[in-house]
């Protein structure tokens, strides 16, 4: 008994001075038998998830940077592109500090947990659930990539006036207030994956890589922001051509190349879907900027070369949602669908409502992204989106499913009003802490000597 119990205590003693050293031992080693089988890495499907990174990250930096500073002012060019840099850095340290792990760790239902908070526990092993058989890493990554470009499309609302500052300040609070929880909702688990809201059930919001997440949510935040910050000064009367489309038409294009990374990488894998996802994301392009074309020219009698590739850029923000559900003939008619309608709202709808969204990232980011949203639930094809839980995957009006159309609806209105409502919050803080507009004399001289002490020559 004697030997027992000395056993037992230096057992005991011994298990105190593991837990001590690693509180997280035990609840590892006891939850270790219960863990589900780990998949295997696949090259091919991390290859493919690795190569799409870079090309979304390409989309901001040098895309979205060009594309924005080809459509301001000579004065502004380098603010602008510093803008689009600036986010990229901030949103990197961010997503990586907790935003990552706020919208993609836990189950919860309007937001994530602080697991990953500054990426403890991440390792060369660790997987995510909707990663398949990539490197939790390498998704980690992806996804920042998402969150950057989302945070920089917003200033293309708001430039020519807006205080660095207060945009850095603003993209901080706006990222784990309204990205994180938004990505959480849609894509991580949240409700509207599950179809539930406030206890009512609709039906799952599809969304393959972005629609709502991404578009909706940028361009909204972008106008809000804008009539919080007002119009810029001459608007209406002042000149406010772009300093160079030739820089605008590198931007979109870097955009167009890059997009197949957004979309087609949204599958997670090297597989038939990424590459239905890459052709409907080039038809749907093609077919927005034709549209697009022809509206414009039948209207103003000249067809524009910034037109064509803002209708580009529209095509491939309303394909966005669609990509992973819809064939080559539904990305077309989403596609023309979108480059008229954003043509509409970038003329017609700006100036009959009179706001001052400068590079129309509402018109072609919002308006598309909401688009190409309710047209996911006419076109989807329930076979693309088939799995072993369900077979029959998730088709759109055309295929037997109206109800779809309707969770479209919802989905991309709520995401609207909560967005719009959270940007306006938000947009009064930073305005009460820092200010968010330059001077009137910053504003006439340029923001690229009053903001950064140089100028393009």
């Amino acid at each position: 008994m004697t030997k027992f119990r000395r056993t037992l205590a230096t057992g005991l003693f011994g298990l105190a001075g593991l837990l001590a050293a690693s509180p997280d031992v035990f609840a590892q080693a006891a939850a270790t038998p219960a863990a589900p089988a780990v998949p295997p890495i696949d090259s091919g499907n991390t290859a493919w998830l690795l190569i799409s990174t870079a090309l979304v990250l390409m989309m901001t930096i040098p895309g979205v940077a060009l594309f924005y500073a080809g459509m301001v002012r000579k004065k502004n060019v380098l603010a602008t592109m510093m803008q689009s840099f600036a986010v990229t850095c901030l949103v990197a340290v961010l997503w990586m500090i907790a935003g990552y792990s706020l919208a993609f760790m836990g189950d919860g239902t309007y937001l994530g947990t602080l697991e990953r908070f500054f990426m403890s526990g991440l390792t060369m092993e660790t997987r995510h659930s909707l990663a398949g058989t990539v490197p939790e890493s390498v998704f980690m990554m992806f996804q920042m990539t998402f969150a950057i470009i989302t945070c920089a499309l917003i200033a293309g609302a708001v430039a020519d006036r807006m205080k660095f500052s207060a945009l850095l300040l603003f993209v901080t609070i706006w990222l784990f207030v309204v990205y994180a929880p938004v990505a959480h909702w849609v894509w991580a688990g949240g409700f509207l994956a599950q179809g539930k809201l406030f206890g009512i059930e609709f039906g799952a919001v599809l969304d393959f890589a972005g629609g709502t997440v991404v578009h909706i949510n940028a361009g909204v935040a972008g106008l809000v922001l804008a009539l919080v910050i007002g119009k810029r000064r001459g608007f209406g009367h002042d000149n406010f051509a772009p300093y160079n489309v030739g820089l605008a038409v590198i931007g979109a294009s870097l955009l167009w190349v890059g997009w197949f990374g957004f979309n087609a990488g949204s599958a997670v894998a090297a597989d038939g879907r990424a590459g239905m996802a890459m052709l409907v994301t080039m038809i749907g392009a093609a077919g927005a900027a034709l549209a697009w074309m022809f509206v414009e020219w039948a209207q103003r009698g000249k067809p524009s070369v910034l037109g064509i590739v803002s209708g580009a850029v529209a095509g491939l923000v309303a394909i966005t949602p669609a990509s992973g559900f819809v064939f080559p003939g539904g990305a077309l008619a989403i596609g023309l669908a979108s480059g008229a309608v954003c043509y509409w709202a970038c003329t017609s709808l700006k100036h009959a409502v009179g706001y001052d969204d400068s590079l129309d990232a509402f018109g072609v980011h919002a308006i598309g992204g909401y688009v190409g949203a309710i047209l996911t639930g006419v076109f989807a094809v329930g076979a693309l989106s088939a799995t072993e839980a369900s077979p029959e995957g998730t088709s759109g009006l055309l295929f037997g499913n109206p109800a779809q159309l309707i969770t479209q609806f919802v989905g991309a209105t709520f995401v609207a009003i909560y967005t719009a409502i959270a940007s306006w919050i938000i947009a009064k803080i930073v305005d009460a802490l820092v200010g968010l507009r330059v001077p009137d004399e910053a504003e006439r001289d340029g923001l690229d000597l009053a903001l950064h002490g140089e100028a393009v020559q």
